[in-house]
């Protein structure tokens, strides 16, 4: 993320574009693999972070799964590309940004779950009509549209 620090100090508190990817995991029964966040505290979300220079989407995707999860994924699909101004966010410590965010599933993944401490307090697998009451609003938006598709 240093990409994004150094990109900061440059234009200050002026809205940028972040490009990220996020991970739809499913199981053999189709339930969806969440992380229960350190940021914002206890909020579940998708697995998945912001591109860094020079990789692409999936190449995001697949190392923010890896980082945040322990699983690698592989055979991803995109599902959708979101974008636009209802994507637009002021982070906790006050920097505002558009997302572009692609979304990604796939039900082929190895390895064990394994919780990183720094990125989340725990991970789950859940139906689709079972989500968390607290979740990332956009993601339980890019769940919600999956199934619907």
């Amino acid at each position: 993320m240093d990409y994004i620090k150094d990109l900061r100090k440059l234009v200050g508190k002026m809205p940028v574009i972040l490009v990220g990817s996020v991970v739809i995991i499913l199981d053999e029964n189709k339930h969806i693999l969440l992380q229960q966040r350190t940021h914002p505290y206890g909020v579940w979300g998708l697995p998945g972070g912001l591109m860094e220079l020079g990789e692409s989407s999936e190449e995001t995707a697949i190392r923010e799964v890896k980082e945040e999860t322990g699983l690698t994924v592989s055979r991803l699909k995109l599902h959708h590309l979101f974008s636009g101004e209802r994507f637009f966010t002021v982070a906790a410590n006050g920097d505002p940004f558009y997302s572009v965010t692609a979304v990604y599933y796939t039900s082929t993944y190895h390895g064990s779950l394994v919780l990183n401490k720094e990125e989340a307090i725990q991970l789950a697998f859940f139906p689709s009509y079972e989500m968390p009451d607290t979740m990332v609003g956009s993601h339980r938006e890019f769940i919600d549209d999956y199934f619907k598709r």
